[in-house]
């Protein structure tokens, strides 16, 4: 790529960027990352500042474009954006800048809207967003609306006075509007700045109102007269006039100073109650800020130092288990909420009880052997759109009366026997256990599976706590049990959507044994393998018989691996493993299959309680067989990956057409894939398969390959 492709493609992901997070609150892409494409952009330039067009850069900008729907309004004194600093030579650097003898005022970075208010004569004539910079959105009205914001000032206000702040959402506020949200009742946001955001761009004041905003001054624009010879005297004349002015603020002498301050903050962070992104420096001084000046979107007297994006510190409050599809017993931090990475946080994963111990599963220390408790002050971090983790714990504010954490040696959903299978622990109690019961049937209805359109999570839920379905095959009894008036008489329900998902129900019935293996949510059983076994017995009966045979076949294998084994003084454990592998290869005998899928399989058929559902789900349904794949075609023997966005079916779908030509597909590139089908947006693994040298074809290609 040349270097002036790359400046535009910069300069398009950053303008859109800035449009998704300034205008239309919903930014996609974090924090962390639109930093680094500023960072890549400014270096660019300054190697190649001819690549610039004679627009500018977006670095030359503030904000975004202006939503629809509001008037303009011309700010008096433009509102600029922030410098930003990532680390302490940062700092350093922004001190010696400005003069090591200077007082710098520090306080939180709070992450919400900005908002300039503009008082004639102590009374509130109009509010405005930052906008670009030089002109903001009106939302006078809505401003009108958050009880922070003072409308009428005293008396001895100056006659006046732009007072500038940030408009934010705490985190109470937050979870009760995403609570209604998950209840039917308006829109769910990412993370409180979105909120708060969204709620000022309202066209009804009254949504405004009913959404409880807060509101913090930082600074001012156009005034009449001095306010004071420094910030923090200018700060505290505001916060006289009625406004709320963080506590948090703070002069400070000196990098060290700044950076003592900086971890006081962010140690605070989780307890707050409300986002902050970092803590802004600012010099005292006004004289010595009016000498420095500007850049042409950046004061020079003030930096933001940023938290690092992915991190933050929190309470663990508890620790609790949930029970997952395959019967896993998964330890949950239940966490004292935070936003890390633009999302705010309240649980973690644990893993399993190693983990919780300060091991990993090959018995090596992790946190420093370190283990977690209740109670304890943690960091929490998060990479891309993972599940957040637990990283280290500050051992010194650990409280006295913590206790070591005890593992369930019962199911707490069932009281079913625990049984731990290397560094996982099991409940016993299979489709008898509640927990699995629930997040079986999730599965069962989901798109990889059966399809059911119209049952997500919380319809399962719902139907599983009032009684109605309480395994597989009471999903399809719905149609005779409820029917749609009865379906459409719950809360939430009508008419149409209670018909809809009965007739995709009944649509569900016909499935391929390749989806029927897979919605039975057998552990180490999941799509590919579940199409491997399909391919292989190609019919229910087929299939179901192998699989009641399975454990009859492990005893005698069993008998057979003690027999060659016990001279040798291998351990149980090993020869458990060998006595399936023998099953795997000659009772299966499908590639792919292995100790542990065939042991998961002979459990789930060898269990009377789960049997029995099987055979009732299959009785409900009509299993069609697979065709046997072809050993000769433009694609047999190929091995295939699909990449990218896929225009003309699913990707589950063109899988499973792929497979019945011959080929196998497969979920990443490597120097055996012989052939990657790319579509839109297609990424890394087109990246790889060029450097390899792989034959790349487009979606329509592929069909035109199998068809020819």
């Amino acid at each position: 790529m040349t270097e002036q492709s790359r400046y535009d493609e910069l300069v398009s992901r950053i303008t859109q960027a800035n449009i998704d997070y300034h205008r239309d609150d919903a930014p996609t892409i974090s924090d962390a990352d639109y930093d680094a494409m500023r960072g890549e952009l400014a270096r660019l330039l300054d190697a190649r500042p001819d690549l610039a067009s004679g627009d500018g850069s977006p670095l030359d900008k503030v904000g975004g474009p202006l939503a629809e729907g509001f008037g303009r309004i011309t700010h008096a004194l433009p509102m600029l954006s922030l410098a930003n600093a990532f680390d302490t030579v940062d700092v350093t650097e922004f001190v010696a800048s400005v003069g090591a003898e200077q007082d710098i005022l520090a306080e939180p970075k709070i992450d919400g809207l900005a908002l300039s208010l503009r008082y004639v004569n102590g009374l509130l004539v109009h509010a405005a967003t930052r906008g670009d910079g030089a002109v903001g959105e009106d939302v006078t009205l809505n401003a009108r609306e958050i009880t922070d914001i003072p409308q009428k000032l005293p008396s001895w206000a100056p006659d006046l006075i732009e007072v500038r702040g940030e408009v934010y959402m705490s985190h109470a506020v937050f979870a009760d509007l995403n609570a209604d949200a998950a209840a039917g009742k308006g829109r769910a946001f990412a993370n409180p700045r979105n909120a708060a955001a969204g709620s000022m761009r309202q066209l009804d004041p009254s949504i405004t109102r009913a959404r409880s905003l807060s509101f913090f001054a930082y600074g001012w624009g156009e005034v009449e007269s001095s306010l004071s010879e420094t910030q923090f005297g200018a700060m505290k004349l505001i916060e006289m006039l009625g406004f709320k002015v963080n506590p948090l603020l703070k002069i400070c002498k000196g990098a060290a100073d700044l950076d003592a301050h900086y971890q006081v903050i962010q140690q605070a962070r989780a307890g707050l109650g409300y986002d902050i992104d970092g803590v802004v420096y600012k010099v005292d001084d006004l004289a010595v800020q009016e000498r420095l000046g500007f850049r042409s979107t950046t004061p020079r007297w003030a930096v933001a130092h940023k938290f690092p994006a992915e991190k933050a510190w929190t309470r663990l409050e508890a620790i609790e288990i949930q029970v997952g599809r395959t019967g896993a017993l998964s330890p949950v931090a239940r966490l004292q909420p935070v936003t890390v990475g633009g999302v705010l946080v309240s649980n973690a994963t644990l893993h399993n009880l190693d983990y919780i111990r300060g091991r990993s599963s090959d018995g090596s220390e992790i946190r420093g052997g370190v283990d977690l408790r209740e109670g304890d002050w943690v960091e929490i971090y998060r990479a891309g759109d993972v599940i957040p983790k637990v990283g280290a714990v500050d051992i010194t504010k650990r409280p006295g009366t913590s206790r070591a954490y005890e593992f369930p040696d019962r199911c707490p959903s069932c009281g079913a026997l625990a049984i731990t299978d290397k560094s996982v622990t099991y409940c016993s109690g299979g489709l008898t256990c509640p927990d699995q019961i629930v997040e079986r049937l999730k599965h069962l209805v989901s798109k990889p599976a059966l399809d059911i359109d119209g049952m997500g999570a919380e319809a399962v839920i719902e139907l599983c706590e009032a009684g109605l379905i309480s395994e597989p095959a009471d999903i399809f009894r719905l149609k005779d049990s409820l029917g749609v008036d009865g379906l459409a008489a719950r809360e939430g329900w009508g008419v149409q959507s209670a018909a809809r998902l009965l007739t995709s129900i009944e649509a569900a019935r016909t499935r391929p044994l390749s989806r029927v293996i897979c919605a039975l949510g057998i552990r180490r059983v999941g799509q590919n393998t579940a199409r491997d076994l399909a391919n292989a017995f190609l019919t229910w009966e087929r299939f179901a018989g192998v699989m009641e045979g399975l454990c009859l076949d492990h005893s005698l294998a069993g008998i057979r691996v003690a027999k060659a084994m016990a001279a040798s003084g291998a351990s149980a454990q090993k020869m458990e493993t060998e006595a399936w592998s023998i099953v795997a290869r000659e009772t299966i005998g499908v590639e792919g299959i292995g100790p542990e899928a065939a042991r998961y399989l002979a459990l789930a058929f060898s269990r009377k309680g789960d049997l029995s559902r099987i055979e009732a789900l299959a009785s409900e349904m009509t299993v069609t067989a697979m065709e046997a794949p072809k050993t000769v075609g433009a694609v047999a023997g190929m091995t295939i990956v699909f990449t990218g966005g896929l225009e003309r079916i699913g990707r589950n779908e063109v899988k499973e057409i792929a497979e019945r030509h011959g080929a196998k597909a497969s979920g990443s590139v490597s120097a055996k894939t012989s052939l990657v089908v790319a579509g839109p947006g297609a990424g890394s693994k087109l990246a790889k398969a060029r450097d390899l040298g792989i034959r790349v074809i487009s979606e329509q290609e592929f069909f035109d390959l199998i068809e020819s």
